[in-house]
């Protein structure tokens, strides 16, 4: 009888619109090898490809080979599962559908699962973070778009297309802000990053009030929450007014959905109390009223790039095991 030779390893990669991260995973969920680089640095999909395929090729080489990777797990902003392409994506460089899965799968010659980042981020929070045990939970990914996913007694929906959950891309004005989308009045357009640094430059315009912000070099969620930190009233204000819109939109989601919990992630999360406490008001003053008061919000734990090349390795696990090299 031959020995059937199980392999112990899959790959995970994260692209954001800043860095793509990619990692060596292996099933207990321990990172063996990790590197990233620059998103924006490749204008051409096929650059992008290319790159990153021999950037695995080169990390698996010389961390115990190809015989010991299973498969690929990816995250992506506007990926679809079922489709295994990334279609019309706000914020990447790359426009139009993009067929990564196949194109990854062509260039590696290895299984590729993909999936929306969000629906990545709530994996990893499933598997390792404040989800784990939880069966009916949202995830939130606050960054330079705003993206969710919500599990239904332990399932993930996804939707038929791959699409559920786009929650920055429901309307909360319907003449408001021009979102990246297209489409006008989104509610990434106000809780997304670009989102943010607007309300700071509307609020400065429309005051001759004096803010640490007008001195800075460079506008940013991270540099606005700074300015919070200091005492700075408008500033303070920036995240009173993202709170409040934000808590109205997640009270929608959850007296749809009912939650056991709803768990913040990505680095507009890590503003703390000045988004976290306007927020909490708002949801529990426009939720549902039988939901007052039960339904947790957090804050994942987990370090979001590590949480989200975990989340891909979760996905990388599931899909049908592929190789050239058999």
């Amino acid at each position: 009888m031959e020995e059937i030779k199980i392999k112990s390893r899959v790959v995970g990669v994260d692209i954001s619109n800043e860095r793509t991260t990619y990692a060596i995973i292996d099933i207990r969920g321990n990172i063996i090898a990790e590197d990233s680089f620059p998103t924006e640095e490749f204008a051409d999909i096929n650059d992008f490809v290319k790159a990153l395929s021999e950037k695995i090729v080169m990390l698996v080489e010389s961390n115990g080979g190809y015989e010991t990777i299973r498969s690929i797990g990816v995250s992506a902003p506007s990926a679809s599962s079922v489709s295994g392409c990334i279609e019309n994506a706000a914020n990447l460089p790359w426009k139009g559908v993009i067929p990564l899965a196949v194109m990854l799968r062509e260039q590696i010659g290895l299984a590729v699962g993909l999936s929306n980042d969000a629906h990545i981020s709530a994996l990893g929070e499933q598997a390792y973070g404040s989800a784990h045990g939880m069966r009916n939970f949202i995830i939130l990914s606050l960054g330079v778009g705003l993206g969710s996913c919500f599990f239904a007694e332990g399932i993930e929906h996804q939707g038929q297309f791959g699409y559920a959950g786009e929650f920055g891309h429901t309307c909360v004005d319907d003449n408001g802000r021009q979102c990246g989308c297209g489409h006008r009045g989104c509610l990434e357009a106000y809780v997304g990053a670009k989102g943010i640094v607007q309300t700071a430059r509307e609020l400065m315009q429309g005051s001759d009030k004096p803010s640490l912000m007008r001195s800075l070099d460079k506008l940013s969620p991270r540099t606005i929450a700074e300015c919070c930190d200091q005492g700075d009233e408008l500033a303070i204000e920036v995240y009173r007014r993202t709170g409040y819109i934000l808590g109205l939109a997640m009270a929608n989601y959850a007296s749809i959905v009912d939650p056991e919990a709803i768990i913040l992630t990505g680095g507009i999360s890590h503003a703390g109390k000045w988004l976290v406490d306007p927020m909490y008001e708002s949801f529990e003053s426009h939720v549902f009223g039988n939901l007052r008061g039960k339904v947790k919000i957090l804050t994942s734990k987990l370090n979001d790039r590590e949480r989200d090349v975990l989340g891909a390795s979760a996905l990388a696990w599931s899909v049908p095991e592929y190789s050239l090299f058999k």
